[in-house]
């Protein structure tokens, strides 16, 4: 295997000639995979509903100020929609969903991973989300009112799929929004990964807030089996069904700035890091990749704050939610830095040359160096020369929530059978 491995690092091979597909089901077979994600085209950033989207997904209430914003910015988005003839919003290039990797525009676009479900082969784009654990399609079980662009799941076009009878489920956010459905068991591959009796929840009933989000078909759920909402037996994530078959009990993820990120199933790439991997316990008793910092530093020559930072790494975010006193530390050392009410969070200046790295502690003395460049999450408009923060107040969440703006400053290691995060540095 490692010789494989050096050999697909060195360009002589393929991903697919290199490594054979790894079949689980009810026999399995060892083996390692890897994927990257694909570029979105149709995806427009926009500060305010992407911090409304992660308080909601964790029930926290969305002060008055976002609410605000965030209709504000679907308001402009629907007439800008229906100036356009109904067509969708987003970057100057078009492809058909999930068929061209693409490089980013500018200010970093959403990714999805390619999926097939089903046989033969249905292709969706979902989010590979560790701060959840369920595994839910757009499907033809929706309304037509319910669909907007997204792609679909068809069961019953599926000669492997098998209904779950008598089983359901159900996803409630704290506004209410929410999503159900049938449950299925079908055959479900990710890269070359495959899980023969995977639990595929086909939406049936989806609120407007998802059909809203026409570029995600759903989502595959890399937390712990505990919170999953199937009733009346929940089921195992698709990780925790392709485990038993791996060469390791563990998943990497490797995400980037400005370019597609990679996921490993099975294996540590020790290529893809700098120095050692910094292990933290993990405590999954709520289902979460929760665990500790030490504490955070501001700017490079800034001193090491002392306070323990409990959160959760969560793939499935964007921005990193952080206690007000963080967020306040490291916005007070911006110059253009401010709580803006008509944007429901921080913003400031986007060219302003004060923006400081921000560090945090894992254990013994390592820090992650987050780039200041990571924080602008985006323009507050098209016209205006303000970026969104990337770091935005975790208030009402209860937690920290270590999305992506810190994820992809780190090469991350979840090691679901020793319940442990490994975090270590790698080229930025």
């Amino acid at each position: 295997m490692a010789i494989i491995k050096s050999l697909v690092l060195a360009g002589l091979l393929t991903a697919s000639t290199a490594l054979s597909p790894v079949a689980i089901g009810n026999t399995a077979q060892k083996g390692t995979t890897w994927l990257t994600q694909v570029h979105n085209p149709r995806f427009v950033r926009s500060g305010p509903l992407e911090f409304a989207r992660t308080l909601r997904k964790y029930g926290a209430p969305l002060p008055h100020d976002l609410k605000t914003a965030v209709k504000r910015v679907r308001r402009a988005r629907n007439q800008k929609r229906a100036a356009n003839g109904g067509a969708d919003d987003g970057d100057d290039e078009k492809n058909d969903r999930g068929s061209v990797q693409n490089l980013p525009k500018s200010y970093d676009v959403e990714y999805l991973m390619p999926v097939s479900l089903g046989t033969p082969a249905q292709q969706l784009n979902l989010d590979l989300d560790t701060g959840s654990s369920d595994f839910w399609v757009f499907s033809t079980l929706l309304k037509e009112s319910m669909i907007n662009g997204q792609t679909l799941y068809d069961p019953n076009t599926s000669t492997t799929s098998d209904k779950m009878e008598g089983y359901t489920w159900k996803i409630t956010y704290g506004d209410e929004s929410y999503s159900s459905g049938d449950v299925y068991i079908d055959t479900v591959t990710i890269g070359d990964l495959t899980v023969s009796t995977q639990a595929v929840e086909a939406a049936k009933v989806v609120s407007e807030e998802f059909t809203a989000d026409s570029d995600n078909d759903g989502l595959v759920g890399l937390g712990f089996g505990i919170i999953n909402t199937v009733q009346p037996y929940k089921q195992k994530t698709f990780f925790e069904k392709a485990m038993p078959g791996l060469d390791s009990p563990v998943f990497t993820a490797d995400l980037k700035a400005g370019a597609p990120g990679r996921y490993n199933f099975g294996y540590i790439d020790d290529d893809a890091y700098l120095g050692n991997i910094t292990y933290v316990p993990v405590d999954s008793s709520d289902g979460f990749w929760r665990w500790v910092s030490p504490g955070f530093q501001v700017g490079s020559t800034g001193s090491f704050n002392s306070t323990r930072i409990h959160g959760i790494a969560d793939t499935g975010t964007t921005l990193l939610l952080l206690p007000d006193g963080v967020c306040e530390a490291f916005y007070s050392q911006i110059a253009s830095a401010e709580y803006e009410p008509s944007q429901g969070g921080y913003t400031f200046e986007c060219d302003d040359s004060t923006v400081p790295d921000f560090y945090f502690g894992t254990d013994n003395g390592q820090m992650i160096r987050i780039p200041g460049s990571y924080m602008s999450y985006s323009k507050t408009d098209t016209s205006s020369q303000r970026c969104f923060g990337g770091m935005q107040s975790d208030s009402g969440v209860g937690f920290t929530i270590w999305g992506d703006v810190a994820l992809k400053a780190a090469f991350v290691v979840f090691d679901q059978g020793n319940e442990q995060l490994g975090w270590a540095e790698k080229l930025l």
